[in-house]
């Protein structure tokens, strides 16, 4: 089992919440659907969720809807907590370089945070 965790900015807002909160009913329902099942099963298939090759320990969940294609990231924290980092829609085949250099980003600052508390 799993835990799902949405990272907070130093101001108390969480970028996953408010990327969710854009997103049409149906489309949020379908999210909040794949992060039960990242939560809740052992093996997760691998449409759904995915470890990053070469980006240092980042995960991907993975959502399609229709023609529309989104990306949660995030990274693992004491082993079953995943900590989730940005979301965002995907436009092509490959992640955005960008949105992978704000996950490793963020996943640095909550680590540096968690050391100093």
């Amino acid at each position: 089992m799993r835990t799902v965790s949405f990272y907070r900015l130093l101001n108390g807002k969480s970028p996953v919440e408010e990327f969710l909160n854009s997103l049409p009913g149906k489309q949020a329902q379908k999210v909040l659907w794949v992060l039960q099942l990242v939560e809740e099963l052992d093996v997760v298939p691998r449409q759904y969720f995915k470890k990053l090759v070469d980006n240092e320990g980042l995960w991907e969940v993975r959502i399609q809807f229709g023609s529309d294609i989104f990306r949660l990231l995030g990274f693992f924290d004491s082993g079953t907590l995943l900590i989730l980092t940005n979301g965002f829609v995907k436009k092509t085949q490959k992640i955005p370089p960008q949105e992978i250099e704000l996950a490793f980003r963020r996943k640095e600052e909550f680590l540096a945070r968690r050391k100093k508390a």
